[in-house]
């Protein structure tokens, strides 16, 4: 089985239905839709019913089917009696990981694919293999003049597809407003049985003014007048459902490595009002969608750091495969000559680094001893991430026929 998760409101439904076109005979199921409902408790095996057109193997999607309290043992048993028979494509928030805290194992059954909001890398990117690109990071693509209006659009609008495709920044304001409210009262508060919805959204809305620094848990808990645990709880809920995900620190051949410490940043990046740490973000989520897609691609096992030391030396972000590091990226807002703390880190990593700024017409190259460092606009490099190639993913796999 395929699953697809992701962000409510990043487009599985929509990519599901795309994906069903190249299929003849089709059925979508939405647990959200009563009639949907009752047909899988009064018959499990509804979907054999289906009214072929012709002898092609059937393709089923079950949308939201993780809010069914049994879903788990649901799917295992469709799996194990129908997958020779039917292709099944399942789509969800973060609930489709939960398997992993028991019941019944789906390990074998599936794969695991995640659809996040609109990037520039994947607007404009495309045009390198991996292998290029690892080969050389600090290369740059051709400038394409679209993607510094994309760039401005997902700054305003996020990167989610109805308020950015809407294009008003009214649009995206009435969107954001009611979309942390509706996952939080709605999505994690009918899972988790939570009390505290009130103090779960405060939460929420003082993450925006943490990003660009390490989380205090301790602190946020003084703050909310609650217990260390539940902030630790609700934050891992947040990455759950996609409103936040976070960066661990980088540890080795670092010396004297902050070793603990998190950054957490959110899918929803306009609502990060102080400018640099808004630009902060949306690098975060450039490089968070090109690694995840990465690893689904099975080209490795890549991880996104940030790397600080008892100095307060600091590097946003480091991006590693195999726990082997590959290079540095610094983010400034306006500043085009590299930061004492790159040079330095990247000194005892011995990796090529790149600085991005928010505004820059072609980019410059430096040179730390014998190491590169490239200072060029977010935009054009992030431009440059190669994006996640499903064609090549499903040839590896004889049995996907997508």
């Amino acid at each position: 089985m395929i699953f697809l998760a992701g962000p409510r409101q990043a487009g599985k439904t929509t990519l599901a239905k795309i994906i069903a076109e190249n299929f003849t005979n089709t059925l979508y199921f939405n647990w959200d839709i009563p009639e949907h409902r009752a047909q899988l408790l009064k018959d499990p095996a509804f979907f054999t019913t289906l009214k072929r057109r012709d002898s092609s193997t059937p393709f089923v999607i079950f949308d939201e089917i993780h809010k069914y309290r049994d879903w788990k043992n649901y799917l295992k048993g469709v799996y194990d009696q129908f997958c020779p028979e039917y292709r099944f494509l399942i789509t969800g928030s973060g609930r489709l990981d939960l398997y992993q805290k028991g019941g019944d194992s789906l390990a074998g059954r599936y794969l695991l694919f995640h659809l996040w909001p609109f990037t520039a890398g994947e607007l404009f990117g495309g045009k390198r293999s991996l292998e290029d690109f690892l080969a050389d990071p600090l290369s740059l693509p051709e400038v394409d003049p679209g993607a510094t209006t994309a760039w401005g659009a997902l700054e305003s609008l996020s990167g989610f597809p109805e308020p950015f495709l809407s294009h008003r920044p009214a649009s995206y304001r009435r969107w954001s407003a009611s979309y942390s409210q509706r996952l939080i009262r709605e999505d994690i508060r009918e899972l988790s049985d939570i009390r505290s919805v009130g103090a779960m959204e405060t939460l929420y809305h003082l993450i925006p003014s943490k990003v660009g620094s390490p989380l205090s848990v301790s602190s946020l808990a003084g703050d909310l007048k609650v217990a260390h645990g539940s902030v630790q709880s609700w934050l891992a809920l947040f990455e759950r459902f996609f409103l936040t995900f976070s960066l661990p620190t980088w540890t080795d051949r670092i010396a004297r490595a902050i070793q603990k410490e998190r950054k957490v940043y959110l899918f929803d990046s306009p609502r990060i009002k102080d400018p640099a740490a808004r630009f902060e973000n949306m690098v975060a989520i450039e490089l968070w969608r090109a690694v995840s897609s990465w690893n689904a691609l099975g080209a490795g096992e890549f991880s996104l750091h940030f790397v600080r030391d008892t100095q307060k030396r600091e590097v946003d972000f480091l991006v590693a495969n195999n726990r082997e590091p590959l290079f540095l990226v610094e983010c400034k807002l306006a500043d085009e000559k590299p930061a004492k703390s790159l040079f330095a880190l990247q000194e005892e990593l011995q990796i090529p680094a790149v600085q991005l700024v928010r505004d820059m017409e072609g980019f410059r190259s430096y040179r730390n001893g014998v190491l590169p460092i490239v200072v060029s606009a977010a935009s054009h490099w992030c431009a440059g991430l190669p994006t996640f190639n499903a064609g090549d993913t499903l040839q590896d796999h004889p049995n996907i026929n997508l």
